[in-house]
């Protein structure tokens, strides 16, 4: 009987070492006479620095450097998306600083259409946030370097803060980065058809106003890494990472020095969302090991650090106006968005854009208009956080959709049934094709659990101070960024002398379950137990297959093509290998159980040992069977999926208790269900905090965090989170790898809008502002009579 592990929930390669305590975190490694670094941040919002004194922090017994804008290379630097090759743009300030700095001469850079905006130095020397890095110390203990950060006297020339987008948008306000036309990042949408006339041929017009929170990632390992300089000059830096090989290059350039001079090391990460998909501390600490001579150097946030001085999720507000037909036919939709980026572009307007292209594939219309604007302000900065724009625009628009449906008089499954996409759709702005779509069984299939017939019907008429109501919200995504970005992704196979495999990959593993997956694809092409694919889990720029990183729920599928590629390519080695060995044609032969086994009968012929050992060691023919593969992936694939929320709600308290919660997905098949089901069991759970009480909060006046630790910042405990439900419906892709669509990112899209219309359906009371904690909620029910 063949192994087959594609399916089944085999446990995680990683599972052992995990809780056990033997995985190494970065900061389970440890250089001899390591060094600790600390920043110095900004204790105002926007402020010029006139001067800085490190003379008292130089003197200070056991500090080894300290350091300031004025001593490290003053380039520009962005983190983004790979894109494609193109002319270089340095932004260093004059040919002689380039030339100083060693960045004069290197003939290509990134396509400028393809990353973000270059406006930060690795120091400031322009203060745009609280918590903006603006010195730091290297000394031989925290204490000491703590210490240190308190002799450092700086004279600053505070500016207004500007705390809001309305503020930052404002005629004659000042101007966040100078040299700028306004504090507008970026803007432009898309437009598909004649918004205009789409809403002349429409019955009815509505329109609505809705607004997301700033949030954050709350991953359970802070922001740590640490660097030194190999015996031949490379700066190596360890780091808890999503994206190792951006790292590389983004340090590189920050720096002024070739790519090759930098190598970067990812172990175990302990999460990320997405905020680990950016780079935040790793060209200061490379600065700081060349400012001491190579020794390593070690960086740690800490909480209250990370929550403020890494990313954030943008704050977004929407207005929408819809065209609909009086059977519920959308005809036109027109979206207005401003986003909220901080201080500085991060990924930037890149999310707002990504907000609108993945919500195109679920409601094709007759004509659609996205007209986003991201805007800088004096906050921290806005970055990647799971979803990438899409948590906020599918809140606003199923909000939306739910509250036409409640005017119309139009169930609201209904409603979203009439205007779903059909394969064969063909967006007309990415020419990405919906090659399966099981949207509607994904309705049914949660319809059914929560029981959504019988509990309307038993809440259609309630009383007293507790109430009880359904919602649901749908959602459409991708599983990767082309054709916005490229899509390359690396996989290496050693066939071992015992029979069993090494596998490496590019693709980094930060706690989602990915070293597992692509090692039972591995096992499922090779027909080997899951204990014959030995998977290494850590990443490094100098050893480890090109792979652009962890992000966009791209890796089971976009990485997943390079993995079953490299393993059939070493099938067919072995295969042929075996062929030499006997003679026999490899078209008669077969790999099956660790077995050469002939085709028509399943006779064995040779075990894959005995081929493994001659590859190695036969005085002729010997040659160890390896791939080394890359996969550029010009395709993508759209997963979509329901959550259907079950609430009730105190009027008198404006407390919302989710009673029961189902998050239903067409991910195309499941390769680990078990896995699968904690992805989504995740998710959901950010998203109920998303919805009910997570919020970064900042002084109007001042941009100072109010509560930017655990205690203060609600995100939801084991006591505020039902049981989540999870279901699949298994459709095969036939692009993806053994079938898959994406589902890394989903889960956390819909919980919000779903428990927002369960309120709206229990209460009357629409809530278009996350998040809906009870104050917020008590002072709705109040101004709409309830109380």
């Amino acid at each position: 009987m063949a192994y087959t592990v594609v399916g089944k929930s085999v446990r995680r390669v990683d599972a052992v070492a995990k809780v056990t305590g033997k995985a190494k975190y970065t900061d389970d490694f440890y250089e001899r006479d390591m060094l600790v670094g600390k920043i110095l941040h900004s204790p105002y919002a926007h402020a010029i620095i006139k001067s800085i004194d490190v003379s008292k922090a130089k003197a200070l017994p056991g500090v080894e450097a300290v350091l300031t804008y004025k001593d490290l290379p003053r380039i520009n630097y962005a983190t983004s998306l790979p894109g494609m090759i193109g002319d270089v743009l340095d932004d260093a300030e004059d040919e002689e600083e380039r030339i100083k700095f060693g960045t004069a001469g290197h003939p290509y850079s990134l396509d400028p259409s393809h990353r973000d905006v270059e406006d930060r130095h690795i120091l400031a020397k322009k203060a745009r946030f609280v918590g903006d890095a603006i010195a730091a110390v290297v000394a031989t203990d925290e204490l000491i370097a703590a210490k240190a950060l308190k002799l450092i006297e700086v004279e600053y020339e505070v500016l207004e803060a500007l705390t809001s987008t309305e503020a930052a948008l404002k005629e004659g306000a000042p101007l966040i980065h100078e040299g700028r036309a306004s504090n507008v990042l970026a803007s432009g949408g898309f437009a598909i058809g004649d918004i205009e006339e789409a809403f002349k041929e429409s019955d009815h017009i509505f329109e609505g106003e809705y607004e997301t929170s700033i949030v954050q990632h709350c991953h359970m390992e802070n922001q740590t890494s640490y660097a030194y300089q190999d015996m031949d000059g490379r700066i190596v830096i360890v780091t808890s990472t999503q994206i190792p090989q951006i790292v590389r290059r983004v340090v590189a350039q920050a720096l002024g020095i070739p790519w090759g001079r930098v190598r970067v090391i990812k172990p175990y990460v302990g999460g990320g969302f997405g905020n680990k998909q950016d780079v935040a501390i790793e060209p200061l600490n490379a600065a700081m090991t060349l400012a001491v001579g190579g020794r390593p150097v070690k960086i740690e946030l800490s909480r209250e650090e990370s929550m403020t001085d890494t990313r954030t999720r943008h704050a977004f507000k929407f207005k929408i106006k819809t065209g609909i037909n009086q059977d519920g036919k959308l005809i036109g939709v027109h979206i207005t968005a401003i986003s909220n980026t901080g201080a500085y572009a991060s990924h930037g307007h890149s999310i707002a854009g990504s907000a609108g292209g993945k919500f195109r594939y679920l409601y094709p219309t007759k004509a659609l208009k996205y007209d986003p604007i991201t805007v800088y302000t004096n906050l921290p900065v806005a970055g990647a956080m799971r979803g990438y724009g899409c948590p906020q625009i599918f809140y606003a628009f199923e909000s939306h959709l739910e509250d036409i449906a409640k005017r119309l008089n139009i169930d609201p499954i209904e409603i979203r049934r009439k205007n779903f996409v059909e394969v064969g759709y063909v967006d007309p702005v990415s020419k990405n094709k919906v090659t399966s779509c099981s949207i509607r069984e994904c309705i049914d299939k949660g319809k059914a659990l929560i029981k959504w017939d019988e509990k309307k019907a038993l809440y259609k008429e309630q009383s007293g101070h507790k109430l009880r109501g359904l919602g649901m919200a749908c959602f459409s995504y991708a599983s990767g960024t082309y054709p916005v970005a490229l899509e390359l992704a690396g996989a290496r196979i050693v066939l071992n002398q015992d029979g069993s495999v090494q596998l490496q990959i590019g693709a980094t593993d930060t706690g989602q379950g990915s070293d597992t997956v692509f090692g039972q694809m591995v096992a499922e092409v090779l027909g080997l137990p899951m204990d014959m694919v030995h998977v290494l889990s850590t990443q490094d720029t100098d050893i480890s297959p090109f792979d652009t990183g962890c992000y966009a729920s791209r890796q089971t599928y976009v990485s997943g093509m390079a993995v079953e590629k490299a393993a059939l390519e070493v099938k067919e080695k072995i295969l042929g290998f075996a062929a030499s060995m006997t003679d026999i044609p490899v078209n008669r032969i077969d790999l099956v159980d660790q077995k050469i086994v002939f085709k028509h009968s399943g006779e064995s012929v040779l075990t894959l040992e005995q081929v493994a050992m001659q590859s190695y060691y036969d005085l002729l023919r010997a040659k160890p069977i390896t791939s080394d593969i890359s996969n550029n992936a010009r395709i993508n694939a759209i997963p979509f999926g329901v959550t259907f929320a079950e609430v009730e709600v105190d009027i008198k308290t404006g407390k919302i208790e989710v009673l029961e919660i189902y998050n239903v997905h067409d991910s195309g098949t499941i390769v680990n269900p078990k896995m699968a089901e904690g992805q989504v069991q995740g998710g959901v759970s950010m998203g109920i905090g998303y919805a009910l009480s997570e919020q970064l909060l900042f002084d109007e006046v001042t941009g100072k965090a109010l509560n930017n630790n655990l205690l203060d910042y609600k995100l939801p405990t084991i006591m505020d989170t039902p049981d989540i439900g999870v279901a699949f419906v298994e459709n095969h892709e036939p692009t993806g790898p053994f079938g898959v669509k994406s589902l890394g990112e989903p889960p956390t899209i819909t919980p919000a809008p779903a428990i927002r219309n369960a309120v709206l359906d229990a209460t009357g009371v629409s809530f278009n502002r996350l998040p809906m904690n009870p104050q917020r909620v008590f002072e709705g029910f109040k101004e709409a009579g309830l109380i």
